[in-house]
């Protein structure tokens, strides 16, 4: 495991920031030093950078950039990733197919697949080097230091049909993979999250379907009262989950808005008339209709540990459940007043048990036990590494994220920290 201390000297250094662009693979914005000539692909080794003050505004990549071009006398070089950061096992050589993700190849390489911008060569000579394409083949090599790099040992056909770098959006641009399933998260990118009582109290609401059905789909129209809009107004309707609730001191953070659908208001009145598009599940009876928010999640988001001390708890796993896996969508009680910002990379600890010691003093097993076991002293078990949280969306005191790797199963109240 990476200590923060060895993190945050290669952040300075100006290791690769990573641009996650969650429709095509731009997952690092790269500007790296040049690699080796592509006629005959070769791991070129980690150039050294000179230690700099970034301006707040500066990604990690940019300060590597003018340290690179000062005349620093003594340039400090950043330690390098060492090899027992690789998976186990890691193949040699890859080849990328179409269904990857850039997230499950780092994974497939690293034990810590979000160091991937400090294996990564890119040669910046090719159109898009930062992205990866079905057929490209990905070899693994070390460089002189004894450093993991990986490199496209040989391009793919995919690669010629690349365009511009693609922004976040919602569909694919070309042929590249993509970082993250775009899908788990759309909902959550533009459309309001997290309501409050008094938000709640003052929407306009779903009052009933046409033709009196049950729930409604695309295309589906619905009667809406308490809305005052003209013609053709475009609102998000939201569903209002469970309250969020700060498990350190009880306080109310607000309410789970999921988003299920657009709605196109037909005509104004009392009550008023939409039909429902772009829906991302089932609308029922009483979801509010909110206006989308301008607070949308950055078109680029640089991968990096908080700058500040974090620790807290997944306070809600969205949609329900009890225990996910990889790619769930879960609430944690930390956010902008505790220094988190889109981006962020926090590990999750499942929570150690309290157990009763049975068998202090010398007790031994037998009979006897049970019947004292009330009186046992109880014992904390410690916390246990089970997965990796992406943090996507920011609020005050609470954040979204996704779970971007899990070794076990996570649950609510297991413990986010700093990796």
């Amino acid at each position: 495991m990476v200590s923060n201390q060895v993190l945050a000297a290669r952040l300075a250094a100006g290791f690769a920031t990573v641009s996650l662009t969650l429709t095509g693979c731009s997952m690092f914005h790269h500007k790296a030093a040049p690699a080796a000539p592509q006629e005959t692909p070769a791991v070129a080794t980690s150039a050294p950078a000179a230690e700099t003050r970034a301006a707040p505004q500066m990604t990690a990549t940019e300060a590597a950039i003018q340290a690179a071009g000062s005349e620093a006398s003594a340039p400090a070089p950043a330690p390098a990733v060492p090899a027992s950061a690789v998976n186990p096992t890691a193949p040699k050589s890859y080849v990328v197919k179409k269904g990857d993700t850039l997230w499950g190849i780092a994974n497939m390489f690293l034990k810590d697949p979000w160091l991937w911008p400090e294996v990564w060569i890119i040669n910046p000579k090719i159109p898009n080097p930062h992205l990866i394409y079905p057929g490209d083949t990905l070899a693994l090599a070390y460089g002189s230091d004894g450093s993991p790099q990986v490199s496209v040992a040989q391009y793919g056909a995919a690669r010629a049909e690349a365009r511009l770098e693609p922004t976040l959006r919602s569909a694919p641009l070309g042929n590249a993979i993509p970082t993250l399933p775009y899908s788990s998260i759309q909902g959550f990118l533009s459309h309001p999250t997290l309501l409050s009582k008094d938000q709640i109290k003052a929407a306009p609401y779903v009052l009933a379907f046409r033709d009196m059905h049950q729930v409604a789909g695309s295309n589906n129209e619905v009667y809406v009262s308490n809305l005052t809009a003209e013609q053709n107004a475009r609102y998000s309707v939201v569903h209002v989950g469970d309250e969020l609730r700060d498990p350190d001191d009880n306080a109310l953070l607000g309410y789970e808005g999921i988003y299920t659908a657009t709605a196109l208001v037909e005509r104004g009145g009392s009550p008023a008339k939409a039909v429902l598009i772009e829906p991302a599940q089932e609308t029922v009876a009483g979801d509010r209709l909110v206006t989308s928010t301008d607070e949308a999640t950055p078109v680029n988001i640089a991968l990096r540990a908080p700058s500040s001390d974090i620790h807290g708890r997944i306070i809600a796993i969205i949609n329900g459940t009890d225990l996910v896996g990889q790619f769930a969508v879960v609430a944690i009680n930390r956010g902008k007043s505790h220094g988190l910002e889109p981006g962020n990379v926090l590990a999750v600890d499942s929570a150690g048990d309290v157990v009763s010691d049975l068998y202090h003093g010398g007790k031994t097993r037998g009979s006897s036990i049970d019947s004292r076991s009330s009186f046992a002293p109880k014992v904390k078990l410690p916390d246990e590494r089970s997965g990796t949280l992406l943090v996507f969306r920011v609020f005050d005191r609470m954040s979204y994220g996704l779970i971007v790797g899990a070794s076990d199963t996570i649950h609510r109240l297991d413990v986010v920290h700093n990796p």
